[in-house]
C-alpha cells in the first residue's frame, strides 16, 4: 500500500498547522513556509483553499486519498451534518483512539502500534489501524508493550484524553462511551470547505 515515509514535518510546514503534538512540529520556526525565508507565492484562490484545509485533516490521520473520499461519501449518505459525522469518523478509527489516549506520541506511532498487533479490542488481537470503533468497545494494550507505552505517556505531559474515552492508566486500557463531538476534537479545520472540495 502506498503511503508517506518522508520527513513528516515538511507536511506541517506545508498546510502551515501542526499537524502532531510534539515539539518537533509545534515550534514557530517549523511553522515558517519552506524555502530560505518562508516564501509563500501567491495567494490561494478558492480552490486552493479548499485543497489545503482537506490536506490539513489528510495529514492530521494519515489517510491516502482514496480512504478519505470514501470516508467522505459515507458522512454524506449519514443524516445530519455530513461535516461533523465525517469528523465523527476520522476520530472513531483505531489509530487515532490510540493516539488520543496518548500511549503514542503521534498518528504514524499509534498505526504502527495497530500494525504489529500490539492493540486489543475486547480482548482480540485487531491490526487494522481503519478499524472503527463503536461504543462499548475496550481497547487494551498488549503486556509486552507496557514499557513503550508508559514511556510514551511520560514524554506527552500534559495531554489530555478526551471526554469520550474512559482511559485507565494504570492497566493502560480504555473504553469508549460514547461518540464524539466536534468540541471533543482537538484540531481546528473547517469541515464545511472540505464537503464542498468534494462536490
Amino acid at each position: 500500500m502506498a503511503t508517506y515515509t518522508g520527513p513528516k514535518v515538511r507536511l506541517s510546514r506545508r498546510v502551515g498547522v501542526p499537524i502532531a503534538d510534539i515539539p518537533k512540529h509545534t515550534s514557530k520556526r517549523m511553522l515558517n513556509a519552506p524555502g530560505m525565508h518562508g516564501y509563500r507565492g501567491r495567494r490561494l484562490r478558492d480552490y486552493g483553499i479548499r485543497l489545503q484545509e482537506k490536506q490539513k485533516l489528510r495529514y492530521h490521520y494519515n489517510i491516502l486519498e482514496k480512504q478519505f473520499r470514501n470516508t467522505i461519501e459515507e458522512a454524506k449518505s449519514k443524516p445530519g451534518n455530513s461535516g461533523d459525522v465525517m469528523m465523527q469518523l476520522f476520530e472513531r478509527r483505531l489509530d487515532n483512539v490510540v493516539r488520543r489516549m496518548g500511549v503514542a506520541r503521534t498518528i504514524w506511532a499509534a498505526r504502527q502500534m495497530v500494525n504489529h498487533g500490539h492493540i486489543l479490542i475486547n480482548g482480540k488481537k485487531v491490526d487494522i489501524p481503519s478499524f472503527r470503533i463503536s461504543v462499548g468497545d475496550v481497547i487494551t494494550v498488549k503486556e509486552k508493550t507496557h514499557k513503550l507505552a508508559r514511556e510514551n505517556m511520560e514524554s506527552l505531559g500534559g495531554h489530555e484524553v478526551p471526554g469520550w474515552i474512559a482511559f485507565n492508566p494504570s492497566e493502560l486500557n480504555a473504553k469508549v462511551i460514547s461518540l464524539p463531538t466536534t468540541d471533543q476534537i482537538p484540531f481546528d479545520v473547517n469541515t464545511n470547505l472540505i464537503i464542498e472540495f468534494y462536490r
